[in-house]
């Protein structure tokens, strides 16, 4: 495939994902209400922990592999160990919660015997993307929206959290099946390694802890905001994301299918280039939707976000103005994980930790406006930190190594190497 068709069938891919997740939001949001979908957005913000988690550990590491034998070997390990980790991470969720009292346990029990079905289903995206195949991970998705919508759509206003989050899950299996259809014949002949995976070195032990410090701090700190301070935040904060779905697109293409295409472009300044003007374009896509969001009617904004709108509706100049850091700080990340993956850990442990603080003391001085002002003053730092990284990364490159950029393969760095995205 080539690369223009790769980036159209890339971005298209993370388009049906991205919509498949608003409509879950906007569904739910219509079903329930103000407080029945603060239980479901934190039960869902957990799910989003845990496939980040799932992606830094797996999938950020196996789009860096390089060889078609590895490639095909690292995939075929790669879907196997999804699955068997995200069972068993699956049934101690649901043993240790089914007991538990109230409607977020009971809903986080049900998450963990549908994640199996949903990690691996997203796992393969990965995969596909790793065999330049991105075609295929559209297929499969575009199978999930199909499903999805509609088995959401018939379900009765009022339905609680546990349901809501059953039919989800339990939508997901028809993708799976196709994704497993289109993956098997690349891979059945490539051996399984899955103790690359546990082995000490493994890159994507690095990532998941960038992602620690990083999504899973900032998004477990809201959940916190929730179970301590004030439910509805949670709802309002996850209305307003759900309003950037189209951001969050772009941001998952770059981070997902980025590395192997920036990997095309030869020298260092040239790759800086081209994530400087795509951050550029980004940001200012990230402002036009915000005004188009401020201009939205307030019956149409009930129209998604139902009972919400109200509330995440105040928080747009915020969370817009937060996006276009976001951008910045997408575009940096993926020039140092292509440049010097071993370069972004120090960056994403500070900023984003000084994020939650932040946004907690955003909260303590505005409530939840405050909170999401919080929120972008830590992407904006980020951002600026990262490529003031880049700039020194340069500045270190001599002219002769600038067309032989200091990525994973001059670093020994792979996902099954024993040497030691967000």
């Amino acid at each position: 495939m080539g690369a223009k068709a790769a980036i159209a069938s890339s971005v298209a891919d993370q388009g049906v994902a991205a919509f498949t997740n608003i409509i879950v939001l906007v569904v739910a949001a219509r079903l329930s209400t103000a407080a029945g979908f603060a239980v479901f957005s934190m039960v869902y913000m957990v799910f989003t922990v845990l496939l980040g988690i799932g992606v830094s550990y797996v999938g950020q590491a196996l789009v860096l592999e390089r060889g078609e034998g590895r490639v095909r070997a690292a995939c075929r390990s790669a879907a196997t160990f999804t699955a068997v980790a995200s069972t068993v991470i699956g049934l101690c969720m649901a043993g240790a919660l089914s007991f538990v009292p109230g409607g977020t346990a009971g809903g986080l029990a049900v998450l963990g015997l549908v994640l199996p079905i949903v990690l691996t289903q997203d796992g393969m995206r990965y995969c596909f993307s790793a065999l330049r195949l991105p075609h295929y991970a559209l297929a499969a998705d575009t199978v999930r929206l199909a499903v999805a919508v509609p088995a959401l759509a018939v379900q009765p206003h009022g339905a609680g959290a546990v349901r809501l989050v059953a039919v989800w899950g339990i939508s997901a299996v028809p993708a799976l099946l196709v994704g497993a259809a289109l993956l098997w014949p690349k891979v059945r002949h490539a051996p399984v390694d899955l103790r690359a995976y546990v082995r000490r070195g493994h890159l994507g032990q690095r990532f998941v802890i960038e992602f620690g410090v990083g999504n899973a701090t900032s998004q477990l700190a809201v959940v916190g905001l929730g179970l301590f301070a004030a439910p509805l935040a949670v709802g309002a904060l996850r209305g307003a994301t759900t309003l950037f779905g189209p951001m969050n697109v772009l941001f998952n293409s770059a981070t997902a299918f980025g590395p192997p295409l920036l990997n095309r472009v030869r020298g260092t300044d040239d790759k800086v280039r081209a994530t400087a003007v795509l951050g550029i374009a980004l940001a200012w896509v990230a402002v036009a939707w915000t005004v188009v969001l401020m201009l939205l009617p307030d019956h149409v904004g009930r129209q998604l976000l139902g009972a919400t709108w109200a509330s995440s509706s105040a928080l747009l100049p915020a969370s817009g103005s937060q996006y276009a850091g976001i951008a910045l700080g997408t575009s940096a990340l993926l020039t140092l994980r292509v440049l010097r993956p071993r370069a972004t850990l120090p960056i994403q442990v500070v900023f984003s930790l000084a994020s939650v603080v932040f946004m907690l003391v955003g909260y303590a001085a505005d409530g939840v406006l405050g909170a999401a002002w919080g929120l972008f003053l830590g992407s904006a730092l980020k951002a600026t930190a990262l490529w003031l990284r880049i700039a020194a990364v340069r500045r270190g490159t001599g002219a002769g190594a600038g067309q032989q950029a200091p990525g994973a393969a001059e670093e020994g760095v792979t996902a099954g190497s024993s040497a030691g995205p967000r």
